[in-house]
């Protein structure tokens, strides 16, 4: 079904994203962005912000209190791995730990864990991967590093732990 929603007064998505193209790191507001107006360069902007699809605007099914000024957090997926990104405001940096929001990522990640994806909760540079029952920190990721999921049976059933690897000039999340 297609989404009568519309970006509005919301510009976050021009705050918590790096646009190397700009110069803009991650998690600071965009010099082309007036917050609450708009991308004054819109018709210029880069591939980057061209190519971005916030699923809050993309999919009704995502809640209104989703709404990235609303939640402080942007929704994407990872066009390299469909996995789920949270870029969370650095200026709210715990948005996401607070109900409703911690619920829905423990429940989605579920659904997604079916489908060998996952949810990644990045403030600026810092990741957190949500899993069904727990929220793995996994600090701070640089671009040439990778994770590798895993599971173990443990007393309380499977147990899931993450290792890490240097891998190349992005980060592309597996699942084992």
């Amino acid at each position: 079904m297609a989404t009568t929603r519309t970006c509005g007064t919301c510009t976050m998505c021009c705050k918590v994203f790096k646009v190397p193209a700009l110069d803009k790191p991650a998690g600071t507001w965009c010099t082309h962005c007036i917050p609450g107006n708009g991308c004054q360069v819109y018709a210029d902007r880069p591939i980057l912000c061209r190519e971005f699809e916030c699923l809050w605007l993309e999919e009704n099914d995502i809640p209104e209190i989703w709404k990235p000024e609303r939640s402080k957090m942007v929704l994407s997926t990872s066009p390299m791995t469909g996995f789920m990104h949270v870029q969370v405001d650095p200026g709210q940096p715990s948005a996401w730990q607070k109900q409703p929001y911690h619920s829905h990522l423990l429940a989605w990640s579920a659904r997604l864990l079916a489908e060998k994806r996952h949810i990644l909760v990045l403030v600026n540079d810092d990741a957190t991967l949500i899993l069904p029952k727990q929220a793995l920190h996994l600090g701070h990721m640089r671009e040439d590093e990778n994770f590798l999921v895993k599971q173990r049976f443990g007393s309380q059933g499977i147990e899931y732990y993450v290792e890490r690897f240097t891998t190349g000039p992005s980060v592309r999340p597996k699942m084992e």
